[in-house]
């Protein structure tokens, strides 16, 4: 059964690479959650923090990662 897990997981983790690859080949922005943080990746390669402020409008901070 663990096998069967590993092959699975081998196989989302492709399949996410391959959206990732085609979507920054677009000039798509893609959005995940890492850390409790909503992201946006630019097709360049820039990443974003998504945020709400007080008054409920969407605000992007630039996010530097070590």
């Amino acid at each position: 059964m663990l096998q069967r897990r590993e092959e699975l997981q081998a196989i989302l983790d492709r399949a996410a690479d391959q959206a990732r690859t085609e979507a920054k080949r677009a000039g798509a922005s893609i959005y995940y959650i890492r850390e409790k943080k909503r992201i946006r990746e630019s097709a360049d390669g820039k990443k974003f923090e998504i945020m709400i402020d007080e008054s409920g409008n969407r605000v992007e901070r630039v996010l530097h990662e070590p």
